[in-house]
């Protein structure tokens, strides 16, 4: 029966825990409600870049000596646009979740990457101006790719304060557990 009450208050700290609306970090975490639009907006960005990468000739380069790893990287390029188009329709119905915001921005980042070597061989073998529209509509999403990377930095440092906030009040839990099993138990005869 101790068990069980012990366990119940153990539960019940834990809920009034969660219980409590989350508080933002002392730099601001914008609300979902604001960077959702700005997810929506950056995987419009991602399906945008399908186009300019479909008039990419990589056989013709490769025609002309170009190393066959621009064929993989386009075709890696293509799968990651579609990928994150999807995936950030899908994080700004839930902008809080820091798993995903992680893998996006992961991935966006390998996207981006990506396009900077493209960039350079679509300069090479078919020419400076189709390498510039492809740079000029990679750089569209600058601004909101530096927004989202601020917008987890104070999602990271607020989970990390959630998760302080947790462990102190369950080390008081445990404290007043202890201190209420003490009594009880130094009163029974070995």
């Amino acid at each position: 029966m101790p068990q069980k009450v012990t366990l119940t208050f153990v539960l019940l700290c834990v809920a009034a825990l969660y219980a409590q609306p989350p508080r933002p970090s002392a730099a601001g975490l914008e609300p979902a409600w604001e960077i959702a639009p700005v997810l929506v907006e950056m995987g419009d960005h991602a399906a945008r870049l399908l186009p300019v990468l479909d008039r990419v000739d990589v056989k013709s380069w490769m025609a002309k000596g170009a190393s066959a790893t621009y064929a993989d990287q386009l075709q890696s390029s293509r799968e990651q646009a579609k990928a994150l188009a999807e995936s950030a329709r899908a994080l700004s119905r839930n902008p809080e979740k820091l798993s995903a915001s992680l893998e996006f921005f992961f991935r966006l980042q390998g996207l981006d990457t990506m396009l900077k070597s493209l960039e350079e061989g679509i300069r090479k073998y078919q020419g400076p101006q189709a390498a510039q529209q492809l740079a000029s509509i990679d750089a569209e999403n600058g601004a909101n790719r530096e927004r989202f990377r601020g917008y987890i930095v104070n999602l990271a440092a607020l989970r990390e304060e959630q998760f302080e906030v947790m462990d102190r009040e369950a080390q008081r839990c445990r404290g007043i557990l202890t201190q209420r099993a003490l009594p009880a138990t130094s009163g029974r005869k070995k």
